[in-house]
């Protein structure tokens, strides 16, 4: 029976792995109580006995986890920013070409970015198959609940007497140097980053992300993109959905608890809108990053999952 430890296991991403995984009789969970779930030394024992690690830390703190780790054997796979474009790890996206491979025999893996789990699932397919060049200039944006923001953010939007700011969608990420940017052009072999425009709403989860494309982008039809989707997305958790919406509409939290995530393209034959909706604490976060420890405990990808 496989060993695991969730190293911050009280953040939002370390409790859904914790929920998801509490019922499982194929693995044993190693805690740490309260007292020493900050104690170094404690942690890194834990570390150290687990078969499989999950890191659900701040970049800082996990580079530090990761130094803690002295037994080849246990896997690591780090939830933070931290490693997701570092070569010698793993990205922990097996819906690509190639990707459940190198995860299987993987010690390290970086779990991707919530908004970058979208933006990758629906640009990566499209450059791989040259329907899209790599130096095309993209623009994204994405719609997230709260629960993203962590425990600070879900405890201001849940606050009784909060600002009423934050009774309406607000746009963050002005700078255009959001953390998950260079993951975005990395992963999916883009010369450049794109405009990325990120907005936190006042719901609690589900992530839909867009990328709206011209026809001259693209080198082929609305046909040709649809069929690199249904070529890519037939196994794992991803699916692609020709009409997905729900009466003209699309709602950004239509997968919320839920550990797949849902792609789809709207739009004409000349103004091109690639959408992907998910849980940004499902498929954007702890359910991406428990379909990872699957594919290493060799168990089907959705075991323990909602899907």
């Amino acid at each position: 029976m496989a060993k695991v430890f969730i190293d911050g296991s009280a953040g939002t991403t370390g409790l859904r792995i914790f929920e998801r995984l509490a019922d499982r009789t194929d693995i044993e969970l190693i805690r740490l109580t309260e007292e020493l779930r900050k104690d170094t030394e404690a942690r890194r024992k834990a570390l150290n006995e687990a078969d499989i690690a999950f890191l659900c830390l701040p970049d800082a703190a996990a580079m530090e986890a990761v130094s803690l780790v002295d037994n080849p054997n246990t896997v690591i796979i780090d939830t933070s920013t931290a490693h997701r474009t570092n070569p010698a790890w793993a990205y922990g996206f097996p819906e690509l070409e190639g990707q459940r491979e190198k995860i299987k025999a993987s010690k390290r893996i970086a779990n991707p970015g919530c908004h970058a789990s979208g933006f990758v699932a629906l640009i990566a397919p499209l450059v791989k198959a040259g329907l899209l060049d790599a130096d095309t200039p993209l623009s994204c944006f994405s719609l997230t609940g709260y629960s993203g923001g962590g425990k600070k953010m879900i405890a201001e939007y849940e606050d009784a007497e909060r600002d009423p700011l934050l009774d309406a969608p607000r746009q963050y990420g002005l700078t255009q140097k959001h953390k998950h940017l260079p993951e975005m052009a990395a992963i999916c072999g883009l010369s450049k980053d794109p405009i990325f425009c990120p907005i936190v709403a006042p719901y609690y989860a589900g992530m839909e992300v867009t990328v709206p494309l011209f026809k001259e982008q693209i080198k082929g039809s609305l046909e040709d993109l649809k069929n690199a989707y249904k070529d890519v997305y037939q196994n794992g958790l991803i699916q692609f959905v020709e009409n997905a919406d729900e009466a003209g509409l699309l709602s950004a939290n239509a997968l919320e608890g839920k550990d797949d995530m849902q792609i789809t393209i709207c739009g004409n034959d000349d103004r091109i809108l690639l959408v992907a909706r998910f849980d940004n604490l499902g498929k954007g976060a702890s359910g991406a990053a428990i379909q990872n420890m699957n594919l290493i405990l060799g168990v089907p990808e959705d075991t323990g999952l909602n899907v």
